[in-house]
């Protein structure tokens, strides 16, 4: 749940993917990944 937050935070620019906390950046990171947005995680 926390994770899916934090990639639409990513996602609509609000969050820089190094800013997600460490134990949800896995999460994080396969969410935009499924979403073809693994651009942002750079």
């Amino acid at each position: 749940m926390m994770a899916m937050f934090f990639a639409q935070r990513v996602i609509l620019g609000k969050t820089k993917y190094a800013d997600v906390p460490a134990t949800l950046q896995a999460g994080v990171k396969g969410i935009l990944v499924d979403s073809g947005l693994e651009y942002l995680v750079e």
